[in-house]
């Protein structure tokens, strides 16, 4: 470990050749360089923050036009407890806007690439953050999760992302998008550097109430290897739609491995993981709907001048706004509404507890449970052209959101010289021994070397 906290500090970041980098992939907004405690531990380590995190001395854009001259007014906790352990901050990344998206095709300043393969998306809505580790640009950048916006970014670029549990680490700063299950990540090159990272930032925040009163120890017990691991797949990643037969193929694969080092490993029954897309797509826009009523011209953000204060409205909001985030609002707005309220946005609150009764019965004996992080691999930019595709791609990590549970994916080899990536979840709290498992994997796995593609 303590060779590990070396390497994380003596990492080299050499902002010319980041800005090299970022010329081709366009992972970094704005470069921009926040020094923190020169006494502090991590003192120079530097990090990227997703641009829809507060940072004071930064914009925070959320990646949209209606924030474009935006300064951030204060600095999320989150942050700061990294600033004040020494890491600095060196700029912030691109995402889909207002983290409304699963490839970072939806920003208002251009599409992330994917540093594996530039034709392709590096996934969402942290596409920024996953693709400048990649890159190599920093050890490790925050993004923020709402559906898997964290992890399966990781998965397509061939590193770790980890969301812990809902509360570990304060929201204050973040910008609200779902804020049931809202929470900021980590996308780092190691599981060490995510466990070392979120252990500083989690814990009891005053300025936010849905935060945790913890003080964890995430690193001392990470490289101990767990006997007796019991691992649960769910019956359904082999028998729902949209799952790419190579996924499945490599999956199955990496089962058996698995096996072969000791895991034990059992498929059950998640009789309401098939429903998981759709309860998503229900609470997270009505909860989007409400949150970005904010952004009306009135307080602050882009303005659009007109004689009616309705039309100031609607034009500022029309004109600001993209596409996909126009369409989550009006969804959310649409399921809200007094007329559909019992007819969908109650359904699907009842569907998500039972969810979590599906969830809360298999940890009663298994450790974990595994799937593929996404059902397909990278597509090239441009290539999907139906919503429905793009929010199919999250039907395995939308549920750790669902549960407010840890989740982690972690690379797993390729296919098609394209990362592939697993992921586990594990019951609320449970994230030391869920960084456990995954340190094990890891070291089954290993990690992986981007080609020399930059």
């Amino acid at each position: 470990m303590e060779k590990r906290r070396e390497q994380m500090k003596n990492f080299n970041f050499n902002i010319e050749q980041a800005k090299e980098i970022n010329k081709k992939i366009n992972a970094v907004l704005e470069f921009k360089i926040i020094k923190g405690n020169e006494n502090g531990k991590f003192y120079s380590t530097p990090f990227l923050v997703k641009d829809n995190i507060q940072v004071l001395g930064t914009k925070n854009t959320c990646g949209s036009k209606i924030l474009e001259n935006y300064n951030s007014t204060y600095t999320a906790t989150a942050v700061q407890k990294l600033l004040d352990a020494g890491f600095t901050v060196v700029g912030k990344t691109n995402l889909d806007e207002f983290a409304m998206g699963g490839s970072n095709e939806n920003s208002a300043f251009g599409p992330v690439k994917n540093p594996w393969d530039l034709e392709r998306i590096p996934g969402g809505s942290s596409g920024g953050s996953a693709a400048a580790v990649a890159a190599k640009i920093v050890p490790f950048a925050l993004g923020s999760d709402t559906g898997g916006s964290v992890r399966q970014p990781a998965s397509f670029c061939g590193i770790v992302g980890f969301k812990p549990t809902y509360g570990a680490i304060s929201r204050y700063g973040l910008s609200a998008f779902a804020s049931s299950l809202d929470q900021i990540g980590v996308l780092a090159s190691n599981v060490e550097n995510a466990a070392i990272t979120t252990e500083i930032m989690s814990g009891k925040d005053e300025n936010d109430a849905t935060s945790l009163n913890i003080n964890w120890d995430l690193t001392s017990n990470l490289n101990k290897k767990l006997n007796n691991l019991k691992v649960a797949i769910p019956k359904e990643v082999f028998e729902l739609d949209g799952v790419d037969k190579d996924i499945l193929s490599k999956f199955k694969e990496t089962i058996q491995i698995l096996k072969n080092n000791g895991v034990e490993i059992d498929e059950i029954n998640i009789p309401h993981l098939k429903y998981t897309v759709s309860i998503y797509y229900i609470i997270a826009p009505s909860e989007a709907s409400s949150n970005l009523s904010r952004y009306d011209g009135m307080r602050y953000g882009l303005r659009t001048e007109n004689d009616a204060l309705k039309k100031t409205y609607m034009q500022t909001r029309d004109k600001g706004f993209g596409l996909e985030v126009k369409r989550r609002i009006f969804m959310g707005a649409f399921t809200l509404s007094s007329a559909y309220y019992d007819a969908y946005f109650a359904k699907a609150a009842k569907i998500r507890n039972l969810l979590n009764q599906d969830f809360t019965k298999a940890f009663e004996e298994y450790d974990a449970i595994l799937t593929p992080t996404s059902p397909i691999l990278p597509p090239k930019i441009g290539e999907l052209k139906s919503p429905l595709q793009y929010y199919l791609m999250d039907l395995f990590t939308i549920p750790a959101n669902m549960i407010g549970a840890p989740a982690i994916s972690i690379p797993a080899g390729k296919i098609n010289e394209l990362p592939f990536g697993i992921h586990l979840i594990s019951k609320p709290l449970n994230d030391a021994n869920l960084l456990r498992i995954a340190k094990q994997f890891e070291d089954i796995f290993g990690t992986l070397e981007l080609p020399e593609v930059l």
